[in-house]
């Protein structure tokens, strides 16, 4: 990883001080996001995802250790040299219906243009230069009204553009869009990172997309600690098991998802035609209760063979039974 630095954290802790109560949601750890790089940050509600967004945005003070942006302390940035540094994307719905996409994104010309908001040729621009990138430049004109919420996302990411930042926060924007607008918004951040060489962080409870596209993960654990590293070493290392908090669920490393762990579920040994057939047919037993025995199982286990969807035979006991679809077995492994 020899991009450079845009935003280091040395024994960080964030949270919140009321007076001289203070409550610590993340302990103090070591991080950096780099340019080009799209970082995924995971957790469970509660774990403190926007709490650290918030403090890494100058938004609230860190409880202790130190952080730089560009070199400097982020304490020493204002209001205005933040904003043309960092660029926030909330989870909140756009209220900008009145308002036509172009207008909107070219908000993110603020810093930019002084007391008076009036944009140059070059802001407008860069303005048209940012839609083009996040491919709603032929809705310019367009109300923000009459587009989808993976539309409005898009256009938000282009304002964060427009403001020219080498840093981009984005605090679960995938959140109320639907599966092909997740792919498509986190394809987009993942390009932006590579292409313009920006240093992208997005909290996302979308672990399958994170673990597709994200170059790094940062792990909010229950007990307030961090791991961080590229993708594949997080997995492999195994933190992604105690994520969630919970004994009762497992990652599984082969799929990248969250299942019931296996100790939980009744063995049966599978047999499938090819990699396709096997894993869903392992998805519909595990749906009833049962997981597939791994390495030399025990004989005397059921079996459950499958040639094609329309050939799964079941054997137990001595007597094997011939279905036509997942459906028929289902309805008696019920």
């Amino acid at each position: 990883m020899g991009q450079t630095v845009v935003l280091e954290g040395r024994q960080v802790a964030t949270g919140y001080r009321k007076g001289k109560r203070v409550t610590v949601v993340h302990r103090a750890s070591d991080f950096a996001l780099r340019g080009g790089e799209l970082t995924c940050l995971l957790g469970a509600n509660g774990a403190g995802k926007s709490t650290l967004l918030r403090t890494l945005a100058g938004v609230q003070p860190a409880l202790s250790g130190e952080i730089e942006l560009l070199g400097k302390p982020l304490a020493a940035y204002n209001a205005r040299r933040r904003s043309m540094a960092i660029g926030l994307v909330l989870t909140e719905r756009v209220q900008a219906g009145g308002l036509t996409v172009f207008e909107l994104a070219a908000l993110g010309r603020q810093p930019h243009t002084g007391y008076f908001g009036r944009l140059t040729r070059q802001d407008r621009e860069r303005v048209a230069q940012a839609l083009e990138a996040v491919g709603m430049a032929g809705k310019a004109v367009s109300y923000v009204a009459e587009l989808s919420d993976g539309e409005r996302q898009k256009v938000m990411i282009a304002k964060a553009l427009v403001q020219e930042c080498p840093l981009i926060l984005l605090d679960e924007p995938t959140a109320f869009l639907d599966v092909t607008s997740r792919i498509e918004v986190m394809a987009l951040l993942r390009r932006l990172a590579a292409e313009q060489g920006k240093a992208v962080l997005m909290s996302t409870h979308d672990v399958e997309q994170a673990l597709a596209l994200a170059d790094c993960l940062w792990l909010m654990r229950p007990d307030g600690t961090m791991q961080c590293g590229a993708t594949e070493d997080v997995v492999l290392s195994g933190a992604m098991d105690g994520l969630f908090g919970t004994a009762s669920v497992g990652f599984d490393r082969l799929r990248g998802s969250y299942s019931v762990k296996a100790g939980q579920l009744r063995l049966v040994r599978l047999q499938a035609a090819d990699e396709v057939l096997y894993h869903w047919a392992q998805n519909a037993l595990m749906r009833q209760g049962y997981c597939a025995a791994t390495g030399e199982a025990d004989s005397s286990l059921p079996l459950l063979q499958v040639d094609s969807p329309q050939q799964l035979f079941w054997t137990c006991g001595g007597e094997t039974l011939r279905f036509h679809s997942f459906a028929e077995l289902a309805a008696v492994l019920e």
